[in-house]
């Protein structure tokens, strides 16, 4: 994604054919759910597992977006060793909050049930978002009626990468106002309002070029996350934008920032750690 995917997808399909050389397996098209988009693509690597799982949760305003836009991303973290669902999900106008949250809710619940059959560990599953992926990625991380509703185990999230994530914002156009309700109270669809002292461990990142998510959301959820004593760390990337902090997985992008590098080693640090919850009760 690049220069605004939403408006030419030729960047990506440059990235995505860079990585259809990569050594990984890929099982696209699989249905999680029954709506037509309800659909994951699996990246897996071709070593033995069990590796770490990661569901990644691409942007699009809410609006829009398409798996297969993110080979490229899938690609990069599977060659890493890194088991990556890539799910769709609804969108407006289809459906409005919470419709896309439960969506991820399931994806995730999918993704978990069905880890062994390729490869992967669901005890050390992480969840990666992009732009409005990033918010949905962090209301399932904090808020625990999502997966809940999805009889999934508590504190089964062991991280979060969220991506030039809005965690805390007011919708600002007369379709996000009706996509989060024009008279409902801000605070149940942010995920800041959900910091608490047994989130999982958030890396959470934006470059300082980025004018379509504002990158305070960063520092302000990390800092709530801080406060009531969890684990957050913050990063920003002096020379990439929304769009190329996404693109940067690519290694024909990755003089650009280092987020690929860094959501790699965030992930082999936290995905088989023992939960705080855990850690405080043992």
């Amino acid at each position: 994604m690049l220069e605004r995917l939403a408006a030419s997808l030729s960047p990506a399909r440059l990235l995505n054919a860079l990585a259809a050389i990569a050594p990984v397996s890929l099982d696209a098209g699989i249905a999680y759910g029954p709506s037509d988009r309800h659909r994951l693509d699996i990246y897996r690597p071709r070593a033995a597992g069990p590796h770490p799982l990661a569901v990644f949760i691409y942007g699009g305003g809410w609006e829009e977006g398409d798996r297969e836009t993110y080979r490229f991303v899938g690609s990069a973290l599977a060659s890493a060793g890194i088991v990556t669902v890539i799910p769709d999900y609804r969108v407006y106008p289809e459906v409005r909050f919470p419709g896309f949250i439960e969506d991820g809710a399931a994806a995730v619940r999918w993704a978990y049930q069905n880890a062994a059959s390729f490869g992967a560990d669901p005890e050390q599953l992480v969840l990666i978002g992009h732009s409005a992926g990033a918010h949905i990625a962090a209301m399932l991380a904090l808020d625990p009626q999502w997966l809940r509703a999805e009889r999934l185990p508590n504190n089964l999230v062991r991280g979060l990468v969220g991506l030039a994530g809005p965690y805390d914002f007011h919708p600002d156009t007369p379709t996000r106002r009706i996509i989060f309700g024009l008279d409902r109270d801000r605070a149940p669809t942010q995920p800041i309002s959900f910091a608490r002292r047994d989130a999982p461990p958030a890396l959470l990142v934006s470059g300082r070029g980025d004018r379509v998510v504002d990158p305070g959301n960063a520092t302000r959820l990390a800092q709530r996350l801080e406060d009531v004593g969890a684990s957050a760390e913050v990063k920003f990337y002096p020379h990439a934008s929304h769009e190329s902090l996404i693109g940067a997985f690519s290694p024909a992008l990755r003089f650009v920032a280092p987020v690929f590098r860094d959501t790699v080693d965030f992930i082999s640090r936290t995905a088989a750690t023992q939960p705080a919850y855990e850690r405080a009760t043992a």
